[in-house]
Formats: C-alpha cells, sequence, structure tokens
C-alpha cells in the first residue's frame, strides 16, 4: 500500500521560499510517475509539476523559472523547492504517484493518479 506524507509547508511573505518534502512508502519500481499538485481556495486542484523515471519534468506555466521538482529516489522523497513566492500560490500542495511515463507536455490531470498525500498548506502574504 502506498502511502505519501507531505511536510515543509508554512507562511511566507512574498519572494520568500520553501521546500516541500513528500516522503513515499510502499512505492514500486513501477510507480515512476511523481507529482505535486495544488488546489487554491474556490479552484479546482491542478497540476504543478512532474517527474518520471525517465527524468522528464514538466511544470504549470504560472510556476516555471520559479519551482524546481526532484526526487532522492534512495530515501523514496520527492521535493518541490518554491522561490519568489507569490499571493497567488497560496493553496493546499499535495504530492501523487502512480504508473506511468509523462507523455505531454503539461503535468498530468488529477484523475491520472491514484495515490495521493493528506496535503500541506503554503501561505503567502504581500
Amino acid at each position: 500500500q502506498v502511502q505519501l506524507v507531505e511536510s515543509g509547508g508554512g507562511s511566507v511573505q512574498a519572494g520568500g521560499s520553501l521546500r516541500l518534502s513528500c516522503s513515499a512508502s510502499g512505492l514500486t519500481s513501477s510507480h515512476r510517475l511523481l507529482a505535486w499538485f495544488r488546489q487554491r481556495p474556490g479552484k479546482e486542484r491542478e497540476g504543478v509539476a512532474a517527474l518520471d523515471s525517465t527524468g522528464r519534468k514538466t511544470y504549470l506555466d504560472s510556476v516555471k523559472d520559479r519551482f524546481t521538482i526532484s526526487q532522492d529516489s534512495a530515501k523514496n522523497v520527492l521535493y518541490l523547492q518554491m522561490n519568489n513566492l507569490k499571493p497567488e500560490d497560496t493553496a493546499i500542495y499535495y504530492c501523487a504517484a502512480d504508473y506511468g511515463t509523462l507523455v505531454t507536455v503539461e503535468p498530468p490531470a488529477p484523475k491520472r493518479f491514484g495515490n495521493w498525500g493528506q496535503g500541506t498548506q503554503v501561505t503567502v502574504s504581500s
């Protein structure tokens, strides 16, 4: 059974940085499609960044050049480094994992993933 636990959220001022972590257990060698999503107040959940076992990465246009997704495979930890945060980045951030590889230039839709963490709140003040 896959378990994903996010940490690293918090409150920062605009322009600040946070690094989110997602500790994973129960992943198999097939669970190599990993992603970060967020749900902003009053909005649908959206893909922020994703990576797969081929090394391919995709990002939401509004976070390109500010956010970086990475993983430590040995430790089974997924990261999201967020720099130059903006108030519109305020959201609950979730990590997700599933089988397969990236096939689109945008992060996959939420329905693509069957395994989710509980989320961590990120609040950016102006």
